[in-house]
């Protein structure tokens, strides 16, 4: 009779524990965050019901044969019940994937907006650069034999390119609230990934690549960017954030940082 106590006790235990979230996801910032959780939420209520009732099953199974004194039997089996509880879970868990395919898809197959803001992502053993085009609209021109961490230059840039001298190069990301942004990440080294919870991404930087990854932000904050593949010694060090600001104060930043290079060059 304990023991059957006990598998209730720790199933309604853990049913409590996922119930009242306390150690839950930190808030989600975009519409593809809201339907990540909502696809996760549905299939933990799925797999939480069956848990709970196969434990149930199980405690009253202990509990009414706890006194049995039969001989053991040899059994071959239910091979019909079997087959039923396996196309059962097939079923369910294929359907579960299907119906949240759309989530996917539309991250890693539907494009971006035309409009979206272009920002060029640069990771290296261990730190994290950002470049934006300035007020031409576009990148400047880019060779491996200038690029110069020392200089700041981590992209590369070509001085004698006119196009380049008004590129914005940061070590955090900021962008406007409530706009298509497509980061254009790169990888110079090994493999990192780019990470942000609030925005439920995960996207693989690989040397040689050139990897978009669009998102639009709707909720101004700053937000921690973090590498989450082994990386190197330097691993836990490669951190950096999302700066999520309001349009004009988006605006303001660029003129600044324009204003910036120019008196540089002046």
């Amino acid at each position: 009779m304990l023991l059957a106590i006990l598998v209730w006790l720790l199933a309604a235990t853990v049913a409590v524990l996922f119930g009242i979230r306390k150690w839950w996801f930190p808030e989600g910032i975009n519409a593809h965050a809201r339907a990540f959780d909502e696809y996760f939420l549905i299939t933990l209520l799925l797999t939480g019901t069956i848990f709970i009732l196969a434990q149930f099953f199980l405690g009253w199974l202990i509990l009414k044969n706890r006194n049995r004194r039969d001989p053991v039997v040899h059994s071959e089996g239910n091979n019909r019940l079997e087959f039923v509880w396996t196309a059962a879970a097939a079923l369910l868990f294929v359907g579960i994937a299907a119906a949240s395919s759309t989530i996917w898809s539309n991250l890693h197959i539907e494009q971006p907006s035309p409009q979206a803001i272009r920002i060029e992502t640069m990771a290296k053993q261990f730190a994290w650069s950002f470049r934006y085009p300035g007020v031409d609209g576009k990148f400047g021109r880019t060779a491996i034999k200038f690029i110069n961490d020392a200089n700041g230059n981590p992209f590369g840039l070509d001085e004698a390119d006119p196009t380049g001298k008004d590129d914005i190069v940061t070590s955090a990301v900021r962008v406007p609230v409530n706009t298509p942004i497509v980061l254009q990440l790169k990888a110079r080294d090994v493999i990192h990934n780019f990470f942000v919870r609030e925005l439920r991404l995960k996207q693989d930087l690989v040397p040689g690549m050139d990897i978009p990854l669009a998102f639009t932000a709707d909720k101004p904050g700053t937000y921690e960017v973090a590498c989450s593949e082994l990386c190197g010694l330097g691993h836990h060090q490669m951190r950096t954030t999302l700066i999520v600001m309001e349009k004009p104060e988006f605006d303001a930043w660029l003129k600044q940082m324009a204003a910036q290079l120019t008196g540089a060059a002046q």
